[in-house]
């Protein structure tokens, strides 16, 4: 008997998200899930009795402070590769993590079994913890203050929950594309398809009792061409398209069918690029390449404790310390580098209605006018800048940049959206490339190295274009350039206008040890920096 392909990519499809599914979870969390099945959903009334009972118990156990948070965290990941389903996996975790604070000191314990006798115990361990690491604090932690909220509420606003479409019409939408690709030349083509909603109710013994529903969606391929005689071959990434805090609709408005062929046709295109000669350049960085390089040489160290050099085993300290001979001093950049936090971006990765303190997050300026003004900070943290507050006739408040992973995980600083302001006026890509005379277009983000400190920086990209008497004339290949930090953003001298002002992102921005992972967006315009050094990564025979 014949089968139409949807039955085909259906059949198929489930018995590979039953296979990946179970091979993806360990017994422990399989039995988690099945002692979660009859605990209460997020947002019912008995969460709220059960947060109460949380922070009594610690508070009974000597805490001054306490703060729990009850997390459900449900992921979905598709593979295919060509017109293979290479592996679907979708999982769920659920439990809940209390926080204390006893004599200055943190304490931290978490639990998967949520009932009345395992949150009054776990409460207790982690004061008692909090208690025994206080016996060796050195500086006693400080919290700034926080406006209580209550009863918010705050969800991610999606018009279609990802969870509810069906895997095969998933499935089916990945292989369409994956053949259109095929079709225009590549050779190669994975892609798939990453879903994440986060449901979380935090409640502190400052008066907060807040619940989320966060959602973020990515799609994504690669496809890579190979030379007629093996010899060469030359990857596309799709990642023009960035993951967003945003349901399926994502996937829908980016076109992954419709698109491949063009994507496909440039890695090809790449294979008869030319070698870029060494040298420096004139670059015009397009969003979809320049958010990483912000991620990396301003996002990650503008973070406090990287300066303060509590955070250096995940990804290094910083050059932007301390921050005393810093904060107000230190030109990172040109007058025209603006550079702002939020999580309030629509779309965005990192946005929220509160972070995981309780702290309604507040648009801050981290670079005014090429000036370094401000750190990303938790309650813990901002007290550090007190001094420097003071002087600034700011008051002393967290900009709401605590985020924890999951309820096993302990909070801690994690960055928000950090993101290049357009310029006054509204100047376009073309724009750029029309003033430019000697220089390479770059677009899409590719590998990239910088130092402990994120000063010394090297950035590849995906597609490479030579600019000649502010015309493009051809495509260039094995380009990467080189910088230190502030001598990079120093050269900063046309920037984009609003209209031209796009969101790339990091769905995995790991820090810490143990290590987390966050999701930051990073918004930006096209831009052009003076004179930077350009390299020939080429691979020699």
């Amino acid at each position: 008997m014949g089968s139409s392909r949807r039955e085909f990519v259906k059949t198929t499809s489930a018995a590979a998200a039953a296979l990946a599914g179970l091979a993806a979870v360990p017994a422990s969390a399989r039995a988690a899930a099945t002692a979660a099945a009859g605990s209460p959903f997020l947002g019912d009334p008995n969460i709220k009795e059960l947060a109460h009972l949380a922070l009594e118990a610690a508070r009974g156990a000597g805490a001054t402070y306490a703060d729990i948070r009850f997390t459900r965290n449900r992921t979905q990941s598709l593979f295919t590769r060509e017109q293979r389903v290479q592996g679907l996996v979708d999982n769920e975790t659920m439990g809940f993590g209390i926080r204390t604070l006893v004599n200055g000191a943190w304490g931290f314990a978490a639990s998967r079994e949520i009932s009345r006798d395992e949150i009054a115990r776990v409460a207790r361990q982690s004061a008692l913890q909090a208690r025994a690491n206080s016996l060796t604090v050195v500086r006693p932690v400080v919290l700034a203050p926080v406006t209580p909220t209550p009863d918010g509420t705050w969800r991610t606003p999606i018009e279609i929950d990802p969870f509810s479409v069906p895997v095969e019409d998933k499935v089916g939408l990945l292989l369409a594309a994956n053949a259109a690709a095929l079709k225009a030349g590549a050779r190669f083509v994975n892609s798939s398809m990453f879903f994440l909603r986060e449901e979380k109710t935090f409640a502190s013994t400052d008066g907060s009792y807040i619940v989320q529903t966060i959602y973020r969606t990515q799609p994504s391929m690669t496809m890579t061409a190979v030379s007629a005689d093996g010899s060469d071959f030359q990857t596309r990434q799709s990642n023009e398209i960035a993951p967003m805090g945003r349901g399926y609709e994502h996937v829908r408005d980016a076109r992954l069918a419709e698109t491949a062929p063009r994507w496909a046709a440039e890695a090809v295109q790449k294979l008869s690029a030319k070698p870029v000669d060494v040298g420096r350049y004139d670059l015009v960085l397009h969003p979809s390449h320049l958010w990483l390089t912000i991620h990396e040489s301003v996002a990650h160290p503008t973070e406090l404790d990287r300066a303060l050099g509590y955070e250096a085993n995940y990804a290094g300290t910083s050059f932007v310390a301390p921050p005393e001979a810093v904060l107000g001093k230190l030109q990172f950049g040109s007058k025209l580098m603006n550079i702002r936090g939020d999580r309030s971006q629509p779309g965005s990765l990192s946005a929220v209605g509160w972070d995981d303190e309780g702290v309604k997050p507040e648009s801050f300026d981290i670079i005014r006018n090429g000036l370094f003004v401000d750190y990303q900070t938790t309650r813990e943290q901002a007290p550090h800048l007190a001094d420097y507050y003071k002087r600034t006739g700011r008051p002393v408040r967290s900009h709401g940049c605590s985020y924890g992973q999951t309820w096993a995980d302990v909070q801690f600083q994690r960055m928000p959206n950090v993101s290049l302001l357009p310029g006054e006026r509204n100047t376009s890509w073309d724009d750029l490339i029309a003033a430019t005379d000697r220089g390479i277009a770059i677009m899409g983000d590719g590998s990239f190295s910088i130092d402990q400190q994120r000063y010394n920086a090297q950035f590849g990209g995906q597609l490479f274009y030579e600019i000649r008497g502010g015309k493009i004339v051809g495509m260039l290949k094995d380009v990467a350039y080189q910088m230190r930090t502030p001598e990079f953003w120093g050269s900063l001298d046309m920037i984009g206008g609003a209209k031209s002002y796009q969101l790339g992102g990091a769905f995995n921005d790991g820090k810490g040890q143990p290590s987390q992972v966050n999701a930051v967006s990073h918004g930006c315009v096209p831009s052009r920096f003076r004179n930077v050094n350009v390299i020939n990564t080429g691979r020699k025979a």
